[in-house]
Parts: C-alpha cells; structure tokens; sequence
C-alpha cells in the first residue's frame, strides 16, 4: 500500500510536483541549459554524475524546502544516488517532498499519429527498487501528435496496463499520455483522450487509483471531469515546451489542475550562479508555479 502521509501530501497539499528526471537523449540538453556543454564530458558517466550534482543543488537549495513543491519525479539513477550525505529518496521526504521515479525506456517511432512507449521488460524489477528507496509513485510517458481515434485508445491501452502493473507493487503510477502542443489538431486530442482516461478510470477496481500528468488542454477545464473522478489521485499539468510565463497563464485557467514542470521550472538556473543567485532564481520559479497550481 502507498505511505498513507505521502498519499495525503498528494492528493490534498497546496504546490507542485518538480520534474527532475530528464535522461539519456534529454540530458545534454538539460546540462546545456544549465550552463554545461558537451566538451565537459567525455562518457556517459561523466554526464550522469554533472547531471546529478545539477539535481542535488536543486533539491538541497532553500527554496526547494519551502513547502511549495510537494513531490518530485527522479530518474533512476537520481533515486540510486546522495545528496547532502543521504539517500535522495530519504532526504527529499525530509523536506516534505513526495519521490515519483520515471520507468519507461523512452518513445518508440510514431503509428497512428501517437508514439507508444517502448518495452519495459524491466518494470518489475524497477518497482520492487522503489518501493525499497521509499518512493511512492512512478511516470511513464508517452505521446499523442494526430487526433487519431485508433491511436489514442492504443496509447491510453498501454499506459493502464503497465500501471496496473505498477500498482501491483504498491505503488500509484503517474500515467502521462502527452498531446503535443504543436499539433495542428490538439483540440480534437484532448477530446478523444478525454474519453479514453475515463473510460479506462472507471474499469479500474474500487482499491486502484492513478494519478495523471496531461498537456494544459486546449479548452480550459476540459479535464475537469478527470480532477473530479474518484480514481484520479491528482491531476498535474506538464509544461510541454511552454517558457515558465506562458506555462503557468495558461496553467491557471484550470481550476484544480496543478504543476508538474521540467523546463518551466529549470530555464533560468545556471551554473555560473552563486548558491545565493541560484536559490534567488529557484525561489521566484518555485512562487510563480506555486501560485498558477493554487489559482
């Protein structure tokens, strides 16, 4: 069963949930918007360990303490490593943050208009892991570009069963079915998804719950339906590509949806900062989502 406080922490605190858990493709990226090129590294070692010193002045600094973050998504080796001489599990609970872990193996090539997650021959092993490190919860993403009825059902199809999977385990998996923002039919997307999470939802058994992390919808409140539903633990809102400005307007036309931003929350951190301008930086990104999810 899921930490009962954890639990209460999610599904009725007053925050966010931080998304900390870029890896492989994603990571040069993510170190290049920090400040890190990629002559700074040399194997993928090198980079993992940049990456979570990145991650570990994050989650150290004040501001990520100050009880507006109530969760955050970890990469694996993120969960597997320390920060301030404790396990990053451990010391994020300390600080009032709920940990999730990322579990899939990335995207596999688009089919009907919607890119499934690769195989995760590994999941059961993952959970058992996390459930181990205290985590509470997982994410997995996959991605909706086309309103394409066939592809959408396909892609909510897979998500469910690899979280029943995961709750299987005891712990409440994050199911995040992404509509592409750019998509010249995210409208009729968000629709059509619409009706494939509720009706999977309401199969789920009296003893499951899920939490979703969707693309801010086109139409404000759309998913208000899934923020009410009883299977719905919470319903937390990806920033997709959006800055921090735009993500949180449109953020905020959503009455009970809340953050889970990467991108929208990192874009100004570098590591040229002093410890006291980066938690200047962090702080003032922490206070603007913060008050987009309790708007």
């Amino acid at each position: 069963m899921p930490n009962a406080e954890m639990m209460d922490k999610i599904e009725n605190g007053a925050g966010f949930i931080a998304a900390l858990d870029q890896s492989g493709g994603s990571t040069p990226k993510a170190l290049a918007g920090y400040g890190i090129g990629e002559d700074a590294f040399s194997n993928d070692d090198e980079m993992f360990g940049l990456i979570h010193k990145m991650r570990s002045r994050i989650i150290t600094a004040p501001s990520f303490g100050s009880g507006k973050v109530i969760g955050a998504i970890l990469f694996e080796k993120t969960m597997n490593g320390q920060a301030d001489g404790k396990p990053v599990p451990a010391l994020l609970w300390e600080r009032g943050v709920v940990p999730f872990l990322k579990v899939d193996k990335g995207l596999a090539d688009e089919e009907n208009g919607v890119q499934l997650m690769k195989p995760i021959p590994d999941l059961d092993d993952q959970c058992k892991a996390a459930v181990a490190k205290g985590m509470f919860g997982t994410k997995m993403r996959s991605v909706i570009n086309k309103a394409n009825a066939e592809g959408i059902a396909a892609n909510v199809e897979q998500q469910f069963a690899f979280g029943k999977q995961i709750l299987g385990h005891g712990l409440v998996p994050m199911i995040e079915p992404e509509v592409n923002i750019k998509s010249d039919e995210r409208a009729e997307c968000d629709r059509l998804l619409l009706g494939e999470l509720t009706k999977h939802l309401d199969a789920l058994d009296d003893d499951q719950r899920v939490m979703l992390k969707l693309s801010i919808p086109v139409e404000p409140n759309l998913y208000k339906p899934l923020i009410d539903h009883p299977k719905v633990v919470r319903l937390v809102a990806l920033s997709g590509g959006y800055s921090t400005d735009d993500a949180c307007i449109e953020l905020s036309k959503n009455n009970g949806m809340i953050a889970s931003f990467s991108r929208g929350l990192l874009q100004d951190l570098r590591v040229s900062q002093t410890d006291e301008e980066f938690d200047a930086v962090l702080g003032g990104a922490i206070d603007q989502i913060y008050r987009a999810s309790i708007s």
